[in-house]
């Protein structure tokens, strides 16, 4: 059974550790606001389809570098030391909601810096940050799976890569398409593709409750 007083105690031990090692954190951040930079500097102004393509690209790769150590950084004795702490359920679970937390910061602030430094074309700016927040965890959900599955694989980020650029494109194609209704004021978001959403994270959270169990066994 999953506590939430032991994930909240794991949540907190994942903070303090991005708090400790700042350098992880300024890392992304650094690269978030280089890319944009550079993005700024041969483009400046991009037409909405352009700025609407580039700006989940983006968020698809902050994601990878955000998410990606949440457990290849976790050495082979530590994970020995949980698991006479806390159940498998409970890691993974701490895990998901840590990363998703991290995203929904990473995605503000991609959003904010798009909209600084590229100029804003979104006519519908609150529905459009709440489908960042949404695509942010939902991304961060998938690649969390992911890493645990690669860090179980002898600590090898690349199979992350490879299971999840074929199941992430469609995810992010749909993203594309139901943002694509902030950039009109006639345009409307479609309701199903953003409740496919929602159901694929419920899928994602409920297949690392029943999956990770195994490999936390290995």
């Amino acid at each position: 059974m999953a506590t939430p007083s032991r994930i909240l105690s794991l949540f907190r031990k994942d903070l303090l550790l991005e708090i400790r090692q700042q350098y992880s954190f300024y890392g992304v951040v650094l690269y978030v606001g280089a890319t944009i930079f550079v993005l700024y500097m041969a483009l400046e102004s991009p037409e909405s389809r352009v700025w609407n393509g580039l700006f989940w690209v983006v968020q698809l790769f902050i994601c990878i570098n955000a998410v990606a150590k949440s457990f290849l950084q976790e050495a082979p004795g530590r994970m020995l030391y949980y698991q006479t702490l806390v159940s498998p359920l409970q890691f993974v679970l701490s895990k998901l909601l840590f990363n998703a937390v991290l995203m929904l910061f990473m995605s503000s602030l991609c959003y904010a810096l798009f909209a600084l430094f590229l100029d804003h074309p979104v006519l519908k700016p609150l529905p459009f940050f709440g489908l960042v927040l949404l695509g942010g965890v939902s991304l961060s959900l998938v690649f969390t799976f992911l890493a645990a599955i690669a860090a179980r694989a002898q600590q090898n980020a690349a199979i992350m890569a490879i299971l999840g650029f074929p199941i992430i494109i469609p995810q992010l194609i749909m993203l594309m398409k139901i943002s694509a209704a902030a950039f009109s004021q006639t345009g409307t978001f479609p309701v199903t593709p953003i409740a496919m959403l929602f159901v694929m994270d419920g899928l994602v959270i409920l297949l690392a409750a029943i999956l990770f169990p195994y490999l936390w066994k290995d």
